[in-house]
């Protein structure tokens, strides 16, 4: 079934389906702690938050039914640190995975990141899907997690060619990240 979809940057107004969308779409999923939308809610409300980097798919109907956010981050190594961003997370509405939408929405985020000047994105996610977009192992840029996962999980992106051959280091993900689920908001 082709569902007619309008991606654009999400609205206060939509912060709700948002929530309920990103609820829905990680709820089944076995490599997630069922909080992506409380953190999504905190990450809003931070520094690392760049409102033309929350992005929704809407439907002919006006529903929301996907959504991306890209935050800021850092990439640290002693002295030096070098700005990034990461892509987490992204979600579809069950009914409407496997449809195109979350890749539309991955390359509108990519694109207007690149637009706004920034020069990479990190991303903890599928080996499988995400090197369509040109991520890799961010190990081969010596860029490290701040946390022991799977080195193929961890990748990155170059927005600008090049961007991050001088870059070393551990990504410092800003504190909604870093902040328990339980924690009272």
């Amino acid at each position: 079934m082709h569902v007619e979809v309008f991606i654009r940057q999400s609205l206060p107004k939509d912060f709700e389906s948002i929530s309920q969308v990103v609820e829905l779409a990680f709820r089944d999923e076995e490599m997630s702690d069922h909080h992506e939308h409380v953190l999504v809610g905190r990450l809003r409300v931070s520094d690392a938050y760049v409102p033309e980097l929350s992005i929704v798919a809407e439907n002919g109907a006006g529903q929301i039914i996907g959504h991306i956010l890209l935050t800021k981050i850092r990439i640290e190594d002693g002295e030096n640190e070098e700005d990034s961003l990461a892509l987490a997370p992204i979600s579809v509405l069950p009914k409407f995975q496997n449809q195109g939408i979350g890749s539309r929405l991955i390359r509108a985020a990519l694109d207007k990141a690149q637009n706004l000047g920034y020069r990479s994105v990190i991303v903890l996610g599928n080996p499988e899907y995400y090197p369509r977009f040109g991520f890799r192992k961010a190990l081969e840029w010596g860029i490290h997690p701040p946390f022991d996962i799977p080195e193929d999980v961890f990748m990155a992106l170059e927005l600008v060619e090049g961007a991050l051959n001088p870059v070393r280091g551990i990504v410092k993900y800003s504190e909604p990240f870093n902040e328990s689920a339980s924690e009272p908001m």
